[in-house]
């Protein structure tokens, strides 16, 4: 899951389709999943929260322009390799589809793994073994 928390005006209008697809495979491509498939492309989801410009708030500014992105992953995911490539990949993104080349200083990547159990789907929580098996049954099933 990918939670972006941005000023309502800091991505240009009609660009949440470029934002949610660009996001969605950057993370896919982190967690090296080479080929996705409908499972993959059918769960991993991209919520935009466009906020007042006056509730992003620094002690610098009142309106600031800093943009939160929350990556939320089942245990063990990523590999440090895959945080690293995350991280910037996600900055690139929003940077580019925001138009302003300094978003990259102003946009925080944040990475969260879920606790094991403590994510869930279909009302199954899903632990490393369950995962595995929902994993190998999505292959299959291609």
């Amino acid at each position: 899951m990918i939670d972006v928390y941005a000023a309502a005006d800091l991505f240009p209008a009609g660009t949440e389709r470029q934002l949610g697809e660009e996001l969605t495979f950057a993370i896919l491509r982190a967690e090296g999943v080479a080929t996705p498939g409908p499972f993959h492309l059918n769960n991993t989801a991209v919520y935009l929260h466009r906020m007042a410009p006056p509730t992003v708030q620094t002690a610098a500014t009142a309106a600031a322009r800093t943009v939160r992105v929350q990556v939320i992953t089942p245990p063990a995911a990523l590999t440090r390799q895959g945080q690293k490539q995350l991280v910037k990949e996600v900055t690139e993104i929003v940077a580019k589809i925001s138009g302003d080349p300094a978003q990259a200083g102003r946009t925080w990547v944040l990475l969260t793994e879920a606790a094991e159990g403590g994510w869930g789907i279909a009302g199954t929580a899903y632990g490393r073994e369950e995962f595995a098996a929902l994993a190998a049954k999505a292959r299959g099933a291609q």
